[in-house]
């Protein structure tokens, strides 16, 4: 490999990295917004009281 050929391969790796990175931000940010809802349903409409185990 020349020295031009090992250049272009890790320029192609760094935009390879990058945009993994990109991804992986995105998909970080876009998951955590899912916390802020309750984690139990709200009160029954009906007014009965939940069946618990």
């Amino acid at each position: 490999m020349t020295k031009d050929n090992k250049n272009k391969v890790a320029i192609a790796a760094g935009a390879i990295g990058s945009a993994a990175i990109a991804a992986a931000l995105l998909y970080a940010n876009k998951r955590g917004k899912k916390k802020n809802e309750p984690t139990q349903p709200g009160p029954i409409p009906s007014g009965e009281k939940p069946e618990t185990d």
